[in-house]
């Protein structure tokens, strides 16, 4: 029964009476109460008279006799059950080869009759009923065939009441399942005609080719018809779709109205851009790498103005998904104004499409989950799709998951999950509708598990009956959705057999004469990669100094905050100290700096979103973006208050989690461009958690799918003797990936740096060149004083990818040996020499900019030197990590003559010591080593 509707409210007279006497009895002696009425009272309490007017119950007595309680109860229970476990003894699975447990919902196991169940009032069994019902026998057949058709919910693990009863409500009064008239039965054939027509031409004329098809889960595209078409319905302006490479060239072709011809030309490896709509409607990108088919996205905008986007994705299953929601909240925000972001959440919407085996296989799902409804990440709900082949590539799901569904995860974060079977297009029409209006009134993300099989291998040069044999001799006999549906269609006299041949027949053909018109196109060559000279040419240096007025004026209204706000007194001490720089007393450290960048970026009209766990405060208590009240614990932004801000700024504290949100924020930067958009590890290791997001996207969105982006990472990186974990961010594995401009990579040692490449960063955001930012960031040098900057070096200038060290190279024939460092190293050898006395033979530069590396800067100092024998790059990482590797190849064509040698830590499988004893040593060693003459 419904778990909010009290039981009592039927009982009236002597039958409320006998229910009160056993209540009693209860308190005092439980063991003498009926169980089944024990259960009652531990979950209802105490019988109850209600003060309203009695419901109106269908039952031929007006009382029900105490010996039927027994029965009433069982019955109550029988009906918990349905609800409660319905889906499993539900026609869920298309192949029918699963057992159902319908004993769990039989009359029989509760001990009821069918004269029993006549009995029992159905109020007391489903509140709110249908007209029809009339007695609890009735009520128990209707609650079946809600929970145990093609159809099947588990709702039980909701929580929130209101949430679960319009569930319940909704369902019980099968409001879901909804009769298409002939002309839109007749449509959806078309529809499932459209879809298994497309696989068949493709398997009968590219003989062979990979397109991991969608058969025996076609009416995937039909459920994402119907989510797109309650979209125009609710004026929702965007969707966003991610998904894998099963069933993908089937949805760019079906929902992103991507031509037949532009699909069948990729498939005969001709150009395709002659088949791009004329009128715009259709977005397609590509890199000058490129990359196969089935991961390849675009873009629809339909005449009703509604765009659906589907993200390009590599064959890593899961990880699109945070993009995608990432995407969706920057649809979501506007960003034009001074403060928070302004969030619609019927703006945008994802649809998720999953994978059996990964959805409870893949971790960063359960990542997706958590932060579902976290207030920085949250979009209103995600509705997800898990398009269930029943199988893993060859993996049989008893040996994918500890779980009975695949979809059983979603359940630890009060997500509702509907099952559905592939093989009922009607029945997948309705459960859209059904999600798509549970997301407007809640909010929260839905798990829709369409259950189907998968027609052929994982590939289509696969054998599937090497591997699973009993699965696929059922498979090979099973006939399609379209048939079933067409059969089904003749059965009810809305067609003849011969309409649906013809109708087949007919889209084959349209198929064919598309593929005619490719065939007119001459023979390809060879794809030529080809880099725009943009990308090529790389930034160019841009003065990014602000007036000093204008930072002095920045810096007092940060430090100014309303007189009923109680700060932290120790923290208001060390802000206010901020004040010191603009006074002559003192540099702005690392954390002032990056403040003064942020807030002149909003001045200049770009939206800035920073985000990583604890990243409001810092992980060093250096930043202190969002402050709070010791008294109420209240929030204060001041950068929200500073004048002529023209954009808003938004600091969140993410959860414990790397992968899906450094995903999350590249999907938001490729959505708002005009967003200088920055992710913080809390130490620059944890990234090691998100390498796929590195891997796939961020280093190579671009080449392979002309995706332009302009994240930024912060990676806090330096070994300070505190053990070999948090101390290095990895360095060398970004400098690996570096190549043809697709990122920069910076180890800088001057808070006015850091400031001046935030600023180029978000100069360029929307021009050609823009790509992301990655910056090995301090940690001990935060607060360090060779590290902080004077005003005047903020108020002028540029980003330099290198610095030479004051003091040293004055005397420019005396000097032998240059010593190239970046970040906390530079700073060790800047604290050795000091102010250069004793070390004319030496200079020191500071490579700021490892990629691009700055090679004709180091040239030009190079050139400076005449005498110069001995080319050094000193590192406190072990020599087969940082950025000595990475370097050597550029070193040695600058070195002509001149010897390269390293100075630093030997080859180590671990980045740093455990001891921090033994690190001082050794870090002494290598100084030393560094500064001394040849």
């Amino acid at each position: 029964m419904s778990n909010n509707e009290s039981p009592w409210l039927a009982f009236s007279g002597p039958n409320l009476g006998y229910v009160m006497e056993q209540y009693d009895l209860f308190l005092q002696s439980p063991e003498e109460v009926d169980s089944e009425l024990v259960s009652l009272f531990q979950q209802y309490g105490a019988p109850t008279v209600s003060s309203s007017s009695p419901p109106s119950v269908n039952y031929s007595d007006s009382t029900i006799a105490p010996n039927n309680m027994d029965k009433i109860i069982r019955a109550i229970q029988l009906a918990d059950a349905i609800r409660a476990n319905g889906h499993l003894a539900a026609s869920i699975y298309p192949l029918n080869d699963r057992p159902k447990e319908e004993e769990k919902v039989d009359p029989k196991t509760f001990g009821l009759t069918e004269q029993d169940l006549r009995e029992v009032p159905v109020s007391l069994l489903i509140s709110n009923a249908p007209g029809n019902i009339t007695n609890g026998l009735q009520a128990i057949a209707h609650l079946k065939s809600v929970y145990t058709d093609k159809i099947a919910f588990e709702i039980a693990h909701v929580v929130n009441a209101d949430e679960r009863t319009w569930l319940q409500n909704k369902i019980e009064k099968g409001a879901i399942k909804e009769n298409l008239t002939t002309q839109e039965k007749q449509e959806l054939l078309k529809r499932l005609t459209q879809i298994e027509g497309f696989e068949k031409f493709i398997h009968r004329t590219f003989v062979g080719a990979k397109r991991f098809s969608i058969e025996g889960l076609d009416t995937l595209v039909v459920l994402i018809d119907e989510l797109v078409r309650q979209s125009d319905k609710t004026n929702t302006k965007q969707v966003n779709i991610g998904m894998a490479h099963r069933g993908r060239l089937n949805v760019l072709t079906h929902v992103l109205n991507k031509p037949y011809e532009m699909m069948f030309a990729d498939f005969a490896h001709v150009p395709n851009d002659s088949f791009l709509p004329k009128d715009g409607s259709l977005e397609v990108s590509k890199g000058w790498y490129g990359d196969v088919k089935y991961h390849s996205g675009a873009s629809f905008r339909s005449q009703s103005g509604l765009t659906v986007k589907l993200a390009y994705n590599p064959s890593h299953l899961e990880v699109v998904s945070p993009i995608v929601t990432g995407q969706t909240r920057a649809a979501q925000e506007t960003t034009g104004e001074a403060g928070y972001p302004v969030q619609d959440k019927n703006a945008a919407f994802a649809i998720l499409i999953h994978g059996d085996a990964a959805f409870p296989g893949q971790g960063v799902v359960t990542e997706l989950l958590n932060y579902s409804r976290v207030r920085g990440f949250q979009t209103g709900g995600s509705i997800h799709i898990i398009a269930n082949n029943m199988i893993g590539f060859t993996t049989e799901y008893y040996d994918s998951r500890s779980t009975h569904y695949s979809s059983d995860p979603a359940k630890g974060f009060e997500v509702p999950v509907v099952h559905v079977n592939a093989d009922d297009p009607e029945a997948v029409l309705a459960v859209a509708k059904f999600a798509h209006e549970y997301r407007q009134k809640f909010g929260k993300d839905i798990v829709i598990d369409l259950l189907g099989y998968r027609r052929y291998g994982h590939n289509e040069m696969d054998e599937p009956l090497v591997t699973n044999p009993t699965m696929y001799h059922i498979i090979h006999k099973h006939p399609t959705v379209r048939e079933i549906y067409g059969q089904q269609l003749v059965d009810s006299k809305l067609l003849e057999q011969d309409d649906v041949k013809k109708l087949d027949e007919s889209i084959f053909n349209g198929m064919q004469e598309a593929y005619d018109r490719v065939k007119e196109l001459p023979s390809a060559t060879a794809h030529e990669i080809v880099i725009p000279e943009a990308v090529l040419n790389g930034f160019p240096e841009i003065q990014t100094g602000v007036p000093e007025n204008v930072l002095a004026k920045i810096n007092e209204e940060l430090l100014t905050w309303p007189t009923e706000f109680s700060p932290f007194k120790k923290l208001e001490k060390i802000l206010k100290r901020r004040q010191e720089p603009f006074k002559g007393k003192g540099k702005l450290d690392w954390g002032h700096a990056e403040t003064l960048a942020f807030a002149t970026i909003l001045q200049d009209g770009n939206s800035i979103r920073l985000t990583g766990q604890d990243a409001q405060r810092g992980t060093f208590s250096h930043r202190h973006l969002v402050m709070h009240d010791e008294v109420t614990g209240a929030e204060l932004t001041p950068i929200h208050h500073i004048s002529n801000s023209k954009a808003s700024f938004v600091v969140h504290n993410s959860p414990l989690t790397e992968a899906a949100i450094l995903g999350y924020e590249f999907g938001y930067n490729l959505e708002d461009n005009n967003s200088l958009s920055i992710w913080e590890a809390q130490y620059g290791d944890f990234a090691n958690m998100a390498q796929v997001m590195f891997d796939n996207f961020i280093s190579a969105a671009r080449s392979k799918w002309g995706l332009k982006s302009g994240l930024v990472m912060l990676l806090p990186h330096a070994a300070e003797g505190q053990g070999p974990e948090h101390s290095s961010a990895r360095l060398e594995r970004y400098l690996q990936l570096a190549a043809e401009n697709n990122w920069t990579v910076a180890n800088l040692s001057s808070a006015a740096n850091y400031y001046h490449i935030l600023r180029r960063q978000a100069k360029m955001l929307k021009e050609e060149a823009i790509r992301p930012l990655l910056i090995v960031s301090p940690k001990s040098l935060l607060r360090h004083p060779l590290v902080g900057a004077d005003v005047a070096e903020l108020t002028t200038g540029q980003f330099n990818t290198i610095v030479e060290q004051p003091g040293l190279g004055a005397n420019k024939k005396k000097v032998e040996k240059i010593v190239f460092a970046s970040g906390k190293m530079a700073i060790d050898l800047a604290d050795k020499v000091k102010d250069g006395a004793g070390y004319d033979h030496l200079h020191i530069v500071r490579v700021e900019q490892l990629y691009p590396f700055p090679a004709e800067k180091i040239q030009s100092i190079l050139d400076r030197y005449p005498n110069v024998k001995e080319l050094a790059w000193a590192q406190e990482e072990p020599q087969n990590m940082g950025s000595w590797s990475f370097a050597l190849p550029y070193l040695l064509e600058l070195a002509n003559d001149k010897d390269v040698k390293y100075v630093g830590r030997i080859h180590r499988s671990s980045p740093a010591e455990g001891d921090g004893e033994t690190y001082k040593v050794e870090q002494t060693r290598i100084i030393e080593e560094a500064v001394k003459s040849i």
